[in-house]
């Protein structure tokens, strides 16, 4: 897969996956689940824009979104975490419940790591919040590891312009690809 112009890929019959483009803004927010989080996927788009990231999306039949993965390339807050080379940080990964147990987040996942390859990187890593064991088991299944505990405190803007704090806490999880 180029970095230019990444082919749809196939997961299953009805389903595929590919780059998202600031149009498919709208359809983060999952019909305003997510809306809180609409600057944060301003930022994303920003990033992927100047290539510092990279934005898939899973389609089902009729081009609905039901799936995310992030993948942030290079970091200029924390190189250590995306250095824009070797090491590169997934987030923002999830699939409409109504579509789980399918494939889709292996296969999603998947395409990330081929991308990372394609691109040249040989590391990546993401966090998984303890009150999500399935995502942890997912991960577990496609060779990441516990790396270290993570206390997930984060903040953001949210739509209506207010800085919001999480507590997420869980794990790192790493891979060489």
């Amino acid at each position: 897969m180029s970095n230019a112009s990444p082919s749809l890929l196939a997961l299953q019959a009805g389903y595929s996956i590919r780059p998202l483009q600031p149009p498919d803004a709208p359809a983060l927010e999952w019909e305003g689940e997510f809306a809180h989080f609409r600057r944060v996927y301003a930022v994303a788009f920003e990033r992927a824009r100047a290539g510092n990231a990279a934005l898939w999306g899973v389609m089902d039949a009729d081009e609905k979104l039901v799936g995310q993965l992030f993948v942030l390339l290079n970091s200029e807050n924390d190189p250590q975490t995306a250095d824009g080379r070797q090491r590169a940080f997934i987030h923002s990964f999830r699939v409409r419940p109504e579509h789980r147990n399918r494939g889709l987040g292996s296969g999603l996942l998947q395409h990330a790591e081929d991308d990372l390859r394609t691109r040249g990187f040989a590391w990546v890593a993401l966090n998984v919040a303890e009150d999500n064991p399935a995502a942890l088991r997912l991960y577990q299944r496609h060779g990441y590891s516990e790396l270290h505990r993570v206390t997930g405190y984060w903040s953001f803007i949210d739509h209506e312009g207010q800085e919001r704090h999480l507590h997420e806490p869980g794990w790192r999880l790493g891979k060489a690809l």
